[in-house]
């Protein structure tokens, strides 16, 4: 157990070195490090705690998801019931049901035609049995279509994971720094922007759906008339984001959707210097939208963002690249605002913001100087106990400690982790870890001498009978820290992050890199005694 070759003692010293190596970004200024190559720039992000940042809770409309749901029911049924040429007198929506009337007497078969459309939870994989749809027969020839409250709770989770991905990336494209996006409880989102503290900006983008249609715009229809209800019944009247006018009448067929959108960008129009919208569809888009403006030359089309209309031109001639820009009396940062909400693009429900918190950088820097204080006076505490009690193989334990924070500070750099104050508790707790599996070393060591052993023997005994004990209560608590990552949420996910790299470390120093020096010291000295 104490002899090492050369390679494996330099593949030793090497995994050290280079570890700890990965830490030294964090000590030179963030301008700097950016000047490096690009593999040489991981550095640990602070967290907001930390660093201080604004903390926004979001909650999605529930009521919201369960009317488009509906409304896609209501819609199944008219489109299958006239597949199947069965007559009926209205479709309409009653609390959470949709239901319909047929004209038959016998309903049955517009029963079985109607129950196709009840699909399993969950798709055809990992489906539990349950169906998103109760289609019943009230009688009188009344069909009943009610949500199933399993089919709900699933519809809102995949909200949900969908709203995650868009705030996500309306955040990044702000520029700021490792956010934190998490899902909280059943409906809400809990996003996290450290060094961010005016979160003004960040609200607006969030709470906007950006739910971009083209439509054509109805002229026959006048203003006034509009405004007083008197309506096509395929046309809505639809308000200006930047009146005048008030609005305009426009259809309700959706020409093309922001789903077809590929790419958007802020720029100039070369022609007036006014900033503008570009924007790009995907070949499906791009077909639709040319086949609608080769069809209504010489008509405006409306482009609608969540039901206003954002600008309203005449199709001078048919578009067919794909292409175009909106325009709209646009400030140059409404328009980098509104291309970052095309490209992540539109939310599936709306989002309310139900809770909000800044955390001021002084306060970030005093939770920074408590730590370090704390961590401090820890590690003290640790290094005069383990000089009082094992004197040299103390100070070999002390030195191993160090590498061990050194190569955890390595580590989270290397992995771009963020760095909270129970991340700073948890590498603190981490000293204690190490040095304890010192302590199990050197206690079993006085074992063996007492027993009568060599020192030599002894030496080799204490480590080898104490590895057993070191790698069942590290493994136990790094089964603690897997659990708290898998269940727990932001700070509790840091502490368990830097727990179980701690714990990985500190098997590495406080057996090998420990034995490795005690089995240098053994080799130099020859000892008659083990001062311990």
């Amino acid at each position: 157990m104490l002899y090492f070759t050369r390679w494996k003692a330099l593949g030793i010293i090497l995994t050290a070195l280079i570890v700890c190596l990965c830490a030294v970004p964090n000590f030179f200024p963030e301008a700097q490090v950016k000047t490096w190559p690009a593999w040489a720039q991981r550095r640990l992000v602070l967290g907001l705690d930390l660093q201080g940042g604004s903390s926004l809770q979001l909650e999605v409309d529930s009521n919201y998801v369960k009317k488009e749901k509906l409304d896609q029911i209501r819609d199944d049924v008219r489109r299958v019931l006239r597949e199947a040429r069965i007559g009926y007198t209205g479709i309409v929506t009653k609390g959470d049901a949709v239901e319909v009337r047929i004209r038959d007497a016998d309903s049955q078969p517009a029963l079985a035609k109607l129950r196709e459309l009840a699909q399993p939870i969950g798709g055809l994989m990992g489906s539990s049995g349950q169906r998103d749809l109760d289609v019943t027969d009230a009688g009188g020839g009344l069909i009943r279509l009610s949500i199933s409250e399993p089919a709900m709770i699933e519809r809102l989770r995949k909200t949900i994971e969908q709203s995650i991905q868009i705030v996500e990336k309306r955040v990044n494209e702000l520029g700021t720094v490792e956010p934190i996006i998490q899902r909280q409880g059943n409906d809400r989102i809990l996003v996290q922007v450290p060094g961010l503290q005016d979160p003004t900006h960040l609200k607006e983008l969030l709470g906007k759906t950006a739910k971009m249609e083209f439509r054509m715009v109805d002229p026959s229809v006048p203003l006034d008339q509009a405004q007083q209800g008197g309506l096509p019944p395929d046309t809505e009247f639809l308000p200006a984001a930047t009146p005048p006018p008030a609005g305009y009448v426009v259809k309700k067929q959706v020409l093309v959707a922001g789903g077809d959108l590929t790419d958007a960008q802020a720029t100039f129009d070369q022609r007036t210097n006014e900033p503008v919208v570009s924007f790009k569809f995907n070949t499906s888009g791009a077909r639709k939208f040319a086949q609608a403006t080769q069809e209504n030359v010489g008509v405006p089309f409306a482009i609608i963002l969540d039901n206003k209309v954002i600008s309203a031109p005449v199709i001078r001639e048919p578009i067919t690249g794909g292409q175009g820009q909106i325009s709209g009396n646009f400030t140059v940062q409404s328009a980098n605002d509104l291309a970052i909400l095309l490209r992540a693009g539109a939310l599936p429900a709306p989002l309310t913001v139900v809770e909000e918190r800044t955390v001021g950088p002084g306060l970030g820097q005093d939770s920074i100087d408590q730590g370090e204080l704390a961590a401090y006076v820890g590690s003290i505490m640790v290094v005069v106990f383990m000089l009082l009690t094992y004197r040299l193989f103390g100070v070999f334990a002390n030195i191993a400690v160090t590498i061990n924070v050194a190569m955890i500070f390595g580590l989270l750099s290397l992995l771009s982790a963020t760095l909270t104050l129970p991340g700073i508790a948890g590498i603190v707790l981490t000293v204690g870890i190490a040095v304890d599996s010192n302590v199990l070393i050197y206690e079993r060591i006085r074992e063996e001498l007492r027993g009568g052993r060599t020192p030599i023997s002894a030496i080799d005994a204490g480590f080898k009978r104490a590895l057993a004990t070191i790698l069942d209560s590290n493994i136990t608590t790094f089964i603690a820290a897997a659990v708290l990552f898998m269940i727990g949420t932001g700070p509790v996910r840091g502490f368990a992050v830097t727990l179980g790299i701690g714990i990985i470390t500190t098997v590495f120093t406080a057996f090998t890199m420990t034995r490795l020096i005690v089995a240098w010291w053994v080799q130099w000295k020859r000892p008659k005694t083990v001062p311990i």
